[in-house]
């Protein structure tokens, strides 16, 4: 079995180099790049399991990577940035990244980080991957919902962690405390923003009315349901 691959964009080579031996050190294989072109082309032949990114960085601007990538890689994705007022991490969140990690820090955190992201896109077992519910279909292998008519619209990374909270669980509260649980994010102000965006933008990908949400109902002071009839296959 090949183990994950962890792919490091930083523009700092002693970071890179850090968290590329603390990684393969703990038995991932690693690719490192130091500008945001050399990585983008990377991306056309080699598929990471999770991408760390920088957000300083010299030609592109981070945040916009990370959203591009999280609509597109299908990959995990870390922010590690000097950047650590709390809407610089309710940007990268509600962006797309699944976590966020503040410079400076230690390797082994981060190495800790990467197997908590890999452990939700991975669950251990047989898992199904695509789930039918009320006229559509969600394909956790390509990231994709699917309409009735056939008409795909992709979703994130990190959206899909949410949206397979809710196919898990239909017609059951899921508190913020259990959300914060499963999704492995600390308990804070920017993990909340974070949620409300997602369930937001699933929402607006699944056709649901924002005053009257059918799928996804917010059940105020206490959490979410998912109101849907789900079939996994």
């Amino acid at each position: 079995m090949t183990e994950p691959l962890v792919a490091i964009l930083d523009d700092e080579p002693q970071i890179r180099l850090m968290l590329a031996d603390a990684l393969q050190e703990a038995g991932f294989r690693t690719a490192c790049y130091g500008r945001a072109t050399e990585f983008e082309a990377a991306l056309q032949s080699t598929k990471p399991d999770v991408c760390l990114v920088d957000l300083g960085l010299p030609d592109r601007d981070g945040l916009t990577l990370v959203h591009r990538l999280a609509l597109e890689s299908g990959a995990a994705i870390i922010i590690i940035s000097g950047r650590a007022q709390v809407q610089d991490r309710v940007t990268g969140l509600e962006l797309g990244a699944d976590d966020y990690i503040i410079k400076p820090f230690e390797p082994a955190e981060v190495v800790a980080r990467v197997r908590a992201r890999l452990r939700k896109a991975k669950p251990s077992g047989s898992i199904a991957n695509t789930a039918y519910f009320n006229g559509w279909i969600a394909h956790f292998d390509r990231y994709i919902l699917e309409n009735d008519a056939g008409a795909e619209t992709a979703f994130s990374h990190a959206e899909g962690e949410v949206l397979r909270l809710f196919l898990n669980a239909p017609k059951r509260l899921i508190s913020r405390e259990q959300m914060q649980e499963s999704l492995g994010g600390a308990a804070s102000e920017s993990f909340d923003r974070a949620m409300d965006v997602r369930i937001s933008r699933l929402r607006t990908k699944l056709g649901e009315d924002p005053k009257n949400p059918r799928l996804i109902k917010t059940i105020y002071g206490a959490g979410y349901i998912f109101l849907g009839d789900v079939r996994w296959q």
